[in-house]
């Protein structure tokens, strides 16, 4: 069924429109043309007045009808684009549907099935710690999923509310670690320091821990290695500031590199992985970077080879004053 139906494909539409519009026009181009030659052959051969007639001005008729034809594709073109985008954007709300609905269902599931132990079995106090801890996991994972979710939705609607703050970046970040000590207990992490001293740069704190959250526990989520590593670095170009993130984890492909941050992404690798996105996390960590007038880029060796994340952020040199 779906082979039968090809003549109705959007860009064969587009195409077939397209091209039947440019033969219309050249074939009204060579009647116009033959009508004007044969006119003006009438014209000499009965020696009448040309002033009687419509002045033959074939180069502006055809440039005239060019013009009108160029708006009419620019205007097909628009609505196609705009239609193929709105299709795309469906298809990918659709799997995000999907996603976030086995993101939710899955810890939900999991405390029913914890509670319902608890409430069958007597169990002792170390399984009923034990169960707990899963349940807890469970919890976060759910706030989680629901915390990007809104904050993705007031950062897209600029309605998130917060205030830029002049911040020692280098100070912010180890600050943020050392406040998030228990969820990065198991891996290494280091902050170097800054070449030149410390760089400042104005951020609305809250959505800039966001931003270190969500790439350092990715950085976490997906690696292989026995115990994961976090190198983090600060590097200042002629008008630019870069917090670089590298990582020892599984990689990027080289594919995902240019689509790694587009909303609703989500990489081969994180079907295999218990706790895998939504595909919302490192499209918020985009958008946060743009808030700040900066942006993220994304680079790895190839796959099992770790990754880094850039954050490059505008920055002047401070002058100094003598």
């Amino acid at each position: 069924m779906k082979q039968a139906r090809w003549f109705i494909h959007p860009i064969f539409v587009f195409v077939l429109s397209t091209v039947a519009l440019v033969i219309s026009l050249l074939l009204y181009i060579y009647w116009y043309i033959g009508v004007s030659e044969n006119l003006k052959a009438v014209i000499q051969r009965y020696q009448l007045d040309p002033s009687q007639f419509f002045e033959a001005r074939t180069w502006v008729v055809i440039l005239i009808l060019s013009l009108l034809v160029g708006i009419i594709l620019a205007g097909i073109l628009i609505i196609f684009i705009y239609n193929l985008k709105t299709l795309q954007l469906y298809r990918l709300q659709h799997t995000f549907i999907s996603n976030f609905t086995h993101e939710l269902k899955t810890p939900v599931t999991s405390l029913k099935l914890y509670l319902e132990t608890f409430a069958r079995h007597r169990l002792s106090r170390e399984e009923q710690l034990k169960y707990i801890g899963f349940m807890l996991q469970d919890v976060e994972r759910l706030s989680e999923n629901i915390s990007s979710i809104l904050n993705l939705a007031r950062i897209e609607s600029k309605v998130y509310e917060g205030e830029f703050t002049p911040v020692d970046l280098a100070k912010t970040v180890r600050r943020f670690i050392a406040g998030n000590v228990h969820i990065f207990r198991d891996c290494d992490i280091s902050v170097e320091e800054p070449p030149g001293g410390p760089f400042f740069y104005p951020v609305i704190v809250p959505l800039f821990e966001m931003l270190l959250m969500n790439i350092l526990t990715n950085a976490v989520k997906y690696n292989a290695s026995g115990r994961p590593r976090i190198d983090i670095a600060f590097e200042q170009q002629k008008n630019s500031l870069l917090l670089r993130v590298r990582d020892n984890g599984i990689g990027i492909a080289k594919e995902e590199k240019k689509v790694i941050f587009r909303k609703f992404f989500r990489g081969r690798h994180q079907e295999d992985v218990p706790a895998g996105g939504s595909g919302i996390g490192l499209y918020l960590v985009q958008q946060i970077a743009r808030l700040h007038r900066g942006r993220m880029t994304a680079d790895s060796e190839g796959e099992g080879k770790g990754s880094v994340f850039t954050l490059t952020l505008p920055y002047k040199i401070p002058e100094v004053k003598t």
